[in-house]
């Protein structure tokens, strides 16, 4: 059985997609961009800055659902260039403790304006 969830906390999808899935004991985030929900935009310049709002919108999705970010199992991080792999690794080791998700860091083309884009894999007993 599988349940969509939806939060106003984190921005809205803009296509034929959920914010998350939960399936069983697993959540699946969708792809996250450092969209404010409350002005439906990107407003920040740096990838830490991107990543720290990306974070804010995944913890309201996993809050919405009954999970925490030690729930997290599984990131996919899409970077617009891995030249930003420092400045972003610094703000998104600040969401963790060990033992740390799994991880998997892609350079990508990604929306305008756009320099990360982060999905999830959560799982709770």
């Amino acid at each position: 059985m599988k349940k969509a969830i939806l939060t106003e906390k984190a921005p809205k999808p803009v296509g034929p997609y959920s914010q998350a899935v939960e399936a069983g004991k697993f959540l699946f985030v969708s792809g996250q961009l450092a969209i404010d929900p409350k002005e439906g935009k990107i407003s920040t310049k740096t990838v830490g800055s991107q990543t720290k709002q990306v974070m804010e919108n995944i913890k309201a999705i996993l809050e919405a659902a009954g999970y925490i970010f030690e729930d997290i199992v599984q990131a996919n991080v899409y970077l617009s260039s891995m030249t930003l792999f420092e400045e972003f690794n610094k703000e998104y080791a600040k969401s963790f403790e060990n033992p740390f998700p799994a991880r998997a860091t892609l350079g990508a083309e990604l929306r305008p304006d756009a320099l990360v884009e982060i999905a999830v894999v959560a799982y709770k007993d």
